[in-house]
């Protein structure tokens, strides 16, 4: 291994997620060999969520440096050269750049759910559902906002576009994450809803055109972007890092995700779970219907997907798990983070299949498929319910999934889309067979867990930049089939009848408290 990364016969990939920046290094056997991470939170500014750019710089580098200290405390050697590199993010959100390359206003990111205007009147003119996160209807709402910058404008990107930026000196993304800016069609964005687009805004007499502010779109494998000598000073302030190392096309981490799980071909879906949770379901063909609940976005290499998105997930089940945390502290009982949530977890094989009565929102912000704006987390119970731990940590689990339920109902019986399995990946299933378990029996459907899928979005990234050197003629799809998952172990789990009927139960009380959580947008906290 010590001369694999003396040679550079290794790929890495740098995720940004919501909480989390994590990189991981592989080896020319796709394996993961080491890892480097930085913790960050977004903040809410103005009322907006964003990331300071001098966070952002920080986190590239301090995750970086982490992965450098893990490869010298692992291997012995330093890392100054590396085979390709591939930089992904959080899709969508509006970064807003002038001439100067001067940032406008703060990044706005995925999370905001103030667009829905734009998003409305976007969606009636494409004939085509234009989710209120994407980078496009941010920037059509500041324009409907009157706001000053706009006029500014030389460029718009996402996060991993910046970063990209950055390394390389090229406005350029991925198709998959070029999706979640503005829609795409075989040959990069649609013309005729660019077309579209500029008409509505002709009145408006700006300096630009949605032509020329929006990066290139890049397809998988797709070569020609290289690490700067200014770009390598930036990633690796110590300069031991080499320029001139090649670098993928950006994605977003909906693409590294399914990549991840190898979940590019027609009928393959993928189910990723952090912050947020989305499914991602490789479409036959296009949908019969326009569904807001639904974003139409695409693979790295360009076919159609079907997207549920559900901002979120994760973030209220972890403020439970770190209470309890608390408790035992105060008991005087040290318990390691991931003992932790392996106790929880697990006790909750204990619980009712219905959670006993209790029944729980995580909303700690806004989410469209159930038309909540400002998120409340919400949670009640039946008076004569089974009130136990279990039962309660259950009926989390399950909350971080129900509104993904709701939105997958609407492919599955309405667009009768056909799903073989679902693979599933991201921190809620680090805890062996039981968040698997529940989303097998809340999508009743068979679901897959590699034995990479604590590493997610990130290495899935690092393979997109391992394609980018290895695929040669092959597909994307062909390549992952027949080069990284021949060999892969992984846990297939068939929905349960009991489990589908509790989660049923539990989604029914859910959608009936839908109007209770709206009220809860007008209490201020």
């Amino acid at each position: 291994m010590i001369q694999k990364i003396k040679n550079g016969q290794t790929y890495l990939g740098i995720e940004f997620g919501s909480t989390r920046i994590k990189a991981v290094l592989i080896d020319n056997e796709f394996h993961c060999i080491a890892i480097g991470t930085y913790n960050w939170e977004n903040k809410l500014e103005d009322g907006y969520w964003t990331y300071s750019l001098d966070e952002i710089h920080k986190g590239l580098r301090g995750c970086f440096a982490s992965l450098i200290e893990n490869v010298a405390d692992k291997y012995g050697v330093e890392l100054n050269c590396i085979g390709a590199i591939g930089i992904s993010g959080m899709m969508h959100g509006y970064l807003a750049f002038d001439k100067n390359d001067n940032l406008l206003v703060p990044f706005r990111t995925w999370r905001n759910t103030m667009t829905e205007k734009a998003a409305n009147e976007l969606t009636e003119l494409f004939e085509f559902n234009i989710p209120q996160r994407w980078s496009i209807t941010h920037l059509y709402q500041a324009i409907l906002n009157e706001e000053p910058h706009v006029s500014e404008i030389a460029h718009i990107t996402t996060l991993s576009g910046y970063i990209h930026f950055l390394l390389t000196g090229r406005r350029e993304l991925g198709v998959g994450e070029a999706s979640g800016m503005f829609p795409v069609d075989n040959n990069g964005y649609d013309s005729c809803m660019l077309e579209k687009f500029n008409k509505l805004i002709a009145g408006k007499m700006f300096k630009w055109n949605i032509y020329n502010i929006l990066p290139e779109v890049r397809k998988a494998g797709t070569k020609g972007a290289y690490l700067t000598g200014e770009g390598a000073k930036f990633l690796d302030p110590t300069g031991k890092l080499k320029a001139g190392i090649p670098i993928c096309p950006p994605e977003g981490d909906a693409g590294t995700g399914m990549v991840a799980t190898n979940a590019v071909f027609p009928r393959t879906g993928n189910v990723s779970a952090g912050t947020s949770i989305f499914a991602m379901l490789v479409l036959e063909k296009e949908l019969e219907n326009l569904h807001k609940e639904i974003d139409v976005v695409a693979t790295p290499d360009g076919a159609p997907v079907a997207m549920v998105h559900c901002n979120n997930c994760c973030g209220e089940l972890d403020a439970w798990v770190k209470m309890f945390g608390e408790f035992a502290s105060l008991a005087g009982i040290s318990i390691e983070k991931s003992s932790l949530y392996e106790l929880l977890y697990n006790n909750t094989t204990l619980a009712n299949t219905d959670c006993g009565g209790i029944t729980a929102f995580n909303y700690l912000s806004g989410e469209h498929v159930t038309g909540i704006e400002n998120g409340r987390p919400m949670y009640f119970r039946s008076a004569k319910g089974n009130m136990s731990l279990a039962n309660f940590m259950q009926a989390q689990i399950y909350s971080s999934m129900a509104t993904l339920a709701l939105g997958m109902e609407i492919l599955m019986e309405e667009e009768k889309v056909c799903i073989k399995q679902i693979q599933a990946h991201g921190g809620l299933f680090k805890v062996k067979g039981i968040a698997q378990q529940i989303l097998a029996n809340a999508l009743q459907t068979c679901v897959c867990v590699t034995e990479t899928a604590g590493e997610g979005g990130a290495w899935g990234m690092a393979l997109l930049a391992a394609y980018m050197i290895d695929g040669e003629d092959n597909s994307l799809g062909e390549w992952l089939s027949e080069k990284v998952f021949t060999e892969m172990q992984s846990i297939d789990v068939k929905p349960d009848e009991n489990g589908i009927a509790g989660f049923k139960k539990y989604l029914s009380r859910y959608k009936t408290a839908i109007d209770a959580e709206k009220k809860l947008e007008g209490v201020v906290c």
